[in-house]
Order: structure tokens, then sequence, then C-alpha cells
């Protein structure tokens, strides 16, 4: 027969050095952590200073980019001016910045082919060229170029599915260049 123990028995006899080691670990896994937030470290996407309120982006109409761009800027408390609303309307049309996306362009390259001429692999590209300047045509960023390249297999027997995953790869590319020209516009010290 098993012997039944008070409960008071079956509890640990000392809980003051337990709860001090729980303390203890609880500290040394949240101290990376501090030291991160010590160093200036902020998750991708954090809300990055900008040193305007307001921008004018000026690019083409529908573009995925323009669109992301529009979406960070604002989520970073910037007023976005639409480039289909004239620059002389409404209260404060007059931004402190503009965001000129110059050319936007995909491409679709075959790298690779078999011997009876079927397509085996795909080269993706994705070209941005954009500028930064004030109203008054001062340059604060000179017309840049950005480039994004991916590889992609190619199969006839799964066109759809290689359809769907070559439009994934395009925004993957367009978001990588939205993260580059916030990050570009963060950079800015002064107007």
């Amino acid at each position: 027969m098993i012997p039944v123990l008070p409960l008071a028995s079956r509890l640990p006899a000392d809980t003051g050095r337990r709860a001090l080691l729980r303390r203890a670990a609880m500290a040394a896994a949240l101290a990376p952590g501090l030291w991160l937030v010590g160093c200036g470290f902020r998750p991708r996407g954090s809300g990055q200073p900008l040193v305007f309120q307001t921008l004018r982006l000026n690019g083409p109409a529908g573009s995925l980019i323009v669109q992301g761009l529009q979406g960070q800027l604002q989520a970073s408390g910037v007023k976005v001016f639409d480039a289909s609303v004239p620059a002389t309307e409404g209260e404060g049309a007059r931004p402190d910045v503009v965001l000129d996306v110059l050319a936007e362009r995909r491409e679709r390259v075959v790298v690779g082919s078999t011997a009876t001429g079927q397509v085996r692999e795909l080269e993706l590209r994705q070209r941005l060229r954009f500028r930064v300047r004030t109203p008054a045509g001062k340059e604060l960023v000179a017309a840049q170029d950005l480039l994004q390249e991916r590889e992609l297999s190619f199969s006839e027997t799964e066109v759809l599915s290689k359809a769907t995953e070559e439009e994934l790869l395009f925004r993957d590319m367009q978001l990588s260049m939205v993260r580059q020209i916030m990050a570009r516009l963060a950079a800015l010290r002064e107007l």
C-alpha cells in the first residue's frame, strides 16, 4: 500500500530558492532583448523616423511599387500627395519632398533550354529608377537604379503553378525595392 502524504509535505521545501532561480532565468532570457533595444535595434518595418512630413509621389498609375511606397510612407506618419492631384490645389499642397519614379520595368529572360528548345530556366528581373528632390528642384537622392533578380525553374507541364510562382517572385522583388527606397528616405538628414 502506498502511503498518502499530506499536501504540505508534497510542496518543495525551499520555495524561496526556487523563486530566486526562476527570476534569474527570466532575467537571463530577457538580457539579449534589452541589449538589442539599447543598441538601437528595431524590427524591420517599425516606423523609421523621416525628416519630412509630406511627400508627393510621382509614378506610373497602378504600379505595385508606388502603392507599396504609399502605404509604407503613410504608416510612417507621412502625408502622401498623389500624382493625380495638381500641385497647386488644396491646403498645404506643397510637399516637403518629391519622389519621382522615373522608370519601372519587369523582364523575363530565358537562361536555360533543352536541345529541343523547351524552356527549363528563367531569370526574372525587376528594374526601377527613382530620384528624390525638393519641390524647388534640389536633389536629395540623385537618380538611382535598383535591380532585383530571381531565378525560376520552368516546366511546361506545370504552367499554372509556375505562373503563380512567377507572380510571387515579382511581388517579393517589389517589396524588397520598397524597403530599399524607405531605407534611403530614412537616411536623409536634412532637406
